[in-house]
């Protein structure tokens, strides 16, 4: 086959149908992951402002629909995932009980890392979740080695590499999508573009804004997704994780979404103007799209809110457990420093 051919072939099917048919129960597990991203982090926030989460701390709000639409299509049993410090959001996809990851936030020995991760490094070897990363677009050559582990081994499983709109213009980046091409790696990129690196806008830090042609000159098909549809997401997935399973190498995924929130909590935003956010908020929403096509489908709004408010009585009781539980032993200082493979 032509690889021009090739490199347009994967955009143009994803172009047939670029929304996931999703049975009334997808749906709504769909709007219920996301919501909970949505209160999970709020309450994060809040509980950053009361001093209870120290360092830093990077909120997913406004970004659900892309860890929930790509997450949902993974094989639990083989795939790995590897993202940077925006990771809470990820972590939830998992479906990880929400007390863990707030335990976790919060520096405590009931967390997901053992207090030891917080906010960015959060990592879970079990569930195949390789962190959590605070050098910007150092996951990327990790989820190379990730990808290259699973050919390696002959699992069958991918790799889901995550990396943001900033990490883009990071050399290392460029050297791993040079290498998954050539040795042909089980790998996506994934690239969320929140359109702010840190407090800069794409357009005033890239000369290519449209990151899912970066992957070009490595002859690696690019897909460019509206982030802010789970759907949509969701339908990207099955297209991207199918050329890859399939032994085609490596996608490159660009999923254009929206923050709410500054960089991180110390961020107060001064770069953009409320109406810019707002007008994210009030047409481009991912759960408020998602809830119009569960009430055009008979749910009520009733009902929806009884499932917000068990969402925040999940949340709140995280929050909880997380503050009447123990900060690590100083013991703790000494552990899981070294793995020794026999």
């Amino acid at each position: 086959m032509d690889e021009d051919f090739a490199l347009r072939s994967l955009q143009e099917e994803f172009e047939k149908n670029k929304s996931y048919k999703a049975s009334d129960e997808e749906l709504l597990r769909f709007y219920e992951q996301m919501l909970l991203i949505r209160r999970f982090e709020e309450k994060a926030g809040q509980l950053y402002g009361l001093g209870l989460i120290g360092g830093f701390c990077h909120l997913y709000i406004g970004q659900e629909a892309v860890a929930i639409g790509l997450q949902s299509a993974l094989d639990n049993d083989r795939d790995s995932v590897i993202t940077g410090y925006r990771d809470h959001g990820h972590m939830l996809a998992y479906g990880l009980d929400p007390k863990v990851i707030m335990a976790e936030l919060t520096g405590r020995e009931a967390g997901i890392s053992k207090g030891k991760g917080g906010s960015m490094h959060m990592f879970s070897t079990e569930h195949k979740f390789y962190g959590g990363h605070g050098i910007v677009g150092a996951q990327v050559p990790l989820g190379g080695g990730l990808a290259l582990a699973h050919k390696y081994r002959g699992d069958g499983g991918i790799c889901l590499a995550y990396f943001g709109d900033g990490a883009a213009n990071q050399g290392q980046v460029y050297e791993t999508f040079n290498m998954a091409a050539l040795w042909n790696l089980p790998i996506v990129f994934v690239v969320e573009d929140n359109q702010y690196a840190m407090g800069t806008a794409t357009r005033r830090s890239s000369a290519e804004t449209r990151f899912y042609r970066r992957g070009t000159a490595f002859r690696i098909p690019g897909m460019e997704v509206n982030g802010m549809d789970v759907l949509e997401v969701r339908a990207a997935a099955e297209v991207a994780f199918k050329h890859v399973r399939e032994g085609n190498g490596p996608v490159l995924m660009e999923c254009n979404t929206y923050r709410y929130r500054g960089h991180s909590m110390s961020d107060p935003a001064k770069y953009r103007t409320r109406e810019e956010v707002q007008d994210q908020k009030d047409h481009h929403d991912p759960i408020e799209r998602l809830k119009k096509n569960l009430m055009e489908q008979g749910k009520s709004e009733d009902s929806l809110k009884d499932i917000d408010k068990g969402i925040r009585k999940t949340v709140n009781e995280a929050a909880d457990f997380a503050e009447n539980s123990p900060e690590p032993g100083n013991d703790e200082l000494y552990t899981d420093v070294l793995v020794e493979e026999y």
